[in-house]
């Protein structure tokens, strides 16, 4: 029988038991060790499954590749990955779902880059009898299941997390700056929101100044932050919605030498933000398990191309990380996971 790889200890607490009994235990009743379901189900060797994640050039979505592929080995499911260059190209991802459905796949594992644009490719996938996994950002129409981390309360763990920065230096009250990739992104907004619930719990003085878009360009981001330093002297944290925003965060800090009184919270955990972390750019990253959102995505997807039931609904959780852990051993296949581009 396969065996899930790359779930760190990290957040075992966040995901052992609904794992256990959603994923892993489905797995099994789903899957002998031929590679064949029980029960009646369809066989799992060559069943075809896409995986289209939201881009290639991130490390992030490379690591769910990378989690997708060895699913793909472990069970031997015929498997192609495929991604736009860039998370704000919705139409390339509609093209894409629009091929799976014209090479006859059984299922679809997909990142949607918008959790309404590509409603109608998903419907009509649906019509032609292919299942659908979304994971990481939920779509408005129907699918067989969701994997994704809550991102309203991973939001509320970095304001409580910048809250305890600002208050370590006598800042509860302090101006921060919101770097984000793109607009209207739900995970993002509830990313957003759960950061603001966070943050007022005990820091209800503090202000949110503004919110800059950098749409995912790595030197807007940059620039952006390093205006917002020039406008607000007092400028006392940053909180980055994704790995993009956060290194530029961390760069645009690191260039004012300004580490020392600008709190910087940032989602993700791709080199660079975990270069940031070492040197004091980044204080703390909220870190996800993408190779689980890819492995699991593929169990699931081949689950339901076999007439078996997936979880409805899997959070994984995240794991919030500072120079204080970043470098124990129980994060290092959480901060370090394998990565193909498909």
């Amino acid at each position: 029988m396969a065996r899930i790889r790359f779930v760190s200890s990290g957040v075992a607490a966040a995901l052992a038991v609904v794992f256990a009994a959603g994923g892993v235990a489905a797995g099994k009743a789903a899957f002998d060790d031929s590679g064949s379901s029980s029960g009646g189900g369809a066989a799992v060797g060559g069943t075809k499954v896409d995986v289209i994640t939201k881009a290639t050039d991130s490390d992030f979505w490379q690591s769910m590749l990378a989690g997708s592929k060895q699913a793909g080995d472990d069970f031997g499911i015929d498997l192609g990955l495929f991604g736009p260059t860039s998370e704000t190209d919705i139409e390339e991802q509609v093209s894409l779902v629009e091929n799976s459905i014209s090479r006859g796949a059984d299922a679809i594992v997909l990142a949607s880059n918008s959790s309404t644009a590509l409603n109608g490719a998903v419907d009509r996938a649906r019509d032609a009898g292919i299942k659908v996994i979304t994971v990481d950002n939920a779509i408005t129409t129907e699918a067989e299941g969701f994997i994704g981390t809550d991102n309203v309360k991973a939001g509320e763990q970095a304001g409580v997390r910048m809250c305890e920065l600002l208050t370590d230096k006598g800042q509860k009250d302090g101006k921060i700056l919101h770097e984000s990739s793109t607009s209207g992104q739900q995970v993002l907004v509830d990313r957003f929101n759960g950061f603001k619930s966070g943050l007022a719990a005990k820091c209800p003085d503090a202000e949110i100044i503004q919110t800059s878009v950098n749409d995912n360009d790595l030197n807007k981001a940059v620039s952006q932050v390093n205006d917002a330093l020039t406008a607000t002297p007092d400028l006392a944290g940053v909180f980055a919605d994704n790995n993009t925003s956060g290194t530029g965060a961390a760069k645009a800090v690191a260039e004012r030498n300004a580490s020392d009184r600008v709190a910087v919270v940032a989602f993700d955990s791709d080199p660079a933000e975990i270069a940031g972390v070492r040197d004091g750019s980044i204080d703390a990253i909220i870190v996800q398990n993408p190779f689980f959102f890819g492995y699991q995505g593929v169990v699931e997807a081949a689950m339901a191309a076999g007439d078996s039931t997936p979880p409805v609904r899997l959070d994984p959780g995240a794991v919030v990380i500072d120079k204080s852990t970043v470098d124990e051993a129980q994060y290092e296949q959480l901060l370090n996971p394998p990565k193909t581009k498909g």
